[in-house]
């Protein structure tokens, strides 16, 4: 029996390699497993044992690579295919394609006018601090919908949501005050764990399901950023069009299209990476390997002039929160590189400069908490500084564990698989501490 299970988990592993090439649809990876387990069977009844008529089943696939790019050549329809808008076949959920594309444009439109609604009735204040009240639960809503969520897990997801929403506006912020303007920013950041308990289905406790969240977050990102620059463009042209005929749609502009606009794009960059993961997969990890060594070397130069300019404790704030920006970045980048990464690959170059990435941004989270350690010391604790400090030491301890085992790995001591669990099993720090910085923090500085 435990043989067995050990074959099934083997044959898992290979099919989870095979799968993450685009060329490749789900019918021949099918069949392309069918073939490997007969293979399996036809060598263990020759006398080999379980593992060994594995591995050299495995051989005589030959390299997945390899297969790969001869399904490219033969079958590039197949590659265009896929950026069909409406594919042919049900998703693996169960969810028709038609269905589901009704099911987001009616999202879609409900967050837009939950957003055009909060324009209409709220103050700017009002407005900054609700925003994702206004858009992130229509997203948890697709998820739940598209997962098939049970009625529990619904209850539960309501209540992340329907609590940030009593805090943000029940909470007596001073106007213009800090603690307002780190609970707007940290607000988005809780609740988009609450969409990942969405996306998840509810398996939480599952690494492969939060790496899963992870790759959709990076690809998210980079289908939202694409929208907002088409959509900037089309926008820049249609209003040069109507200027030279001597109409003016600005407002139009400004109290319909960007607010549905963005609201939508929200709604609908999800739908386009769930709907065509097996493209977009090929974007994120290309760009987190043009923008690591990019990102690596201006690491490196803000070193440098921190070592030639003098003391650190004279640094301007404005800098302070620079860097911390930056410090976000590199984490994302290290996420994304590693959500994208094959865990079974020997140690090679990129991962050699991983390591350098991430002792380099080590080394500049140090002199931001010294800095700030000695600005806190100097004039007091204040709501910015407690938020930063508390970000850094959050960012410290990932960092600092992260290059012990990207380390390990490139010595040969452990596996890939020991950073992403890390990784994994770190995440829910980052979203408990924007949780703490919404309902905490506020009532700790009375507000102000």
């Amino acid at each position: 029996m435990d043989t067995d299970k050990e074959l099934e988990s083997q044959i898992g592993q290979w099919r989870g390699y095979v799968e993450r090439r685009h060329a490749i649809s789900a019918a021949d990876t099918d069949e392309m497993e069918d073939h490997l387990r007969d293979q399996i069977s036809d060598l263990s009844a020759a006398g080999l044992q379980t593992d060994e008529a594995f591995l050299v089943a495995v051989k005589r696939m030959g390299n997945v690579d390899d297969i790969s790019r001869e399904f490219a050549r033969e079958h590039s329809d197949r590659l265009w295919k896929q950026l069909v808008l409406m594919p042919a076949a049900s998703d693996g959920d169960g969810t028709r394609p038609t269905r589901e594309l009704f099911v987001v444009l009616g999202l879609a439109v409900g967050a837009a006018l939950s957003v055009k609604a909060g324009v209409t009735t709220l103050g700017e204040q009002d407005l900054a601090r609700n925003l994702s009240l206004f858009v992130l639960p229509f997203l948890a809503g697709y998820f739940a919908w598209k997962r098939q969520v049970t009625p529990r897990l619904a209850a539960v997801l309501l209540v992340p949501f329907a609590l940030a929403a009593v805090l943000l506006n029940v909470f007596p912020f001073a106007s213009n005050g800090a603690t307002e303007v780190i609970a707007a920013i940290h607000a988005p950041i809780a609740l988009w764990f609450a969409v990942g308990l969405a996306y998840v289905g509810g398996q939480w406790r599952s690494d492969r399901r939060r790496m899963d969240f992870i790759r959709f977050t990076g690809e998210w990102v980079v289908y939202l950023t694409l929208l907002a620059l088409g959509g900037g463009v089309l926008i820049g042209l249609t209003i040069g069009a109507f200027d030279a005929l001597g109409l003016s749609v600005e407002w139009f502009i400004e109290d319909w299209v960007l607010p549905f606009g963005t609201a939508g794009a929200v709604i609908v960059a999800a739908w386009l990476v769930e709907a065509k993961q097996n493209v977009v997969e090929n974007i994120a990890p290309v760009l987190t390997r043009v923008f690591t060594p990019l990102t690596t070397l201006m690491l490196l130069v803000l070193l440098t002039a921190f070592a030639t300019t003098g003391s650190v404790v004279d640094v301007d704030r404005n800098l302070l929160i620079l860097m911390d920006l930056i410090l976000v970045v590199v984490l994302g980048l290290l996420l994304y590189a590693i959500s994208a990464r094959d865990p079974y690959l020997p140690p090679d170059l990129f991962d050699r400069l991983q390591l350098v990435l991430v002792v380099s941004a080590l080394a500049v989270d140090l002199l931001m908490l010294f800095a700030m350690l000695t600005r806190i010391a100097e004039f007091g604790f204040t709501p910015n500084k407690v938020a930063a400090l508390g970000m850094n030491l959050v960012l410290l301890v990932n960092l600092t564990w992260s290059a012990h085992l990207i380390l390990g790995f490139l010595r040969g001591r452990r596996g890939f698989s020991s950073t992403e669990r890390w990784q994994t099993r770190y995440l829910p720090v980052f979203g408990v501490w924007a949780a703490l910085m919404v309902g905490v923090l506020p009532p700790v500085f009375d507000f102000v």
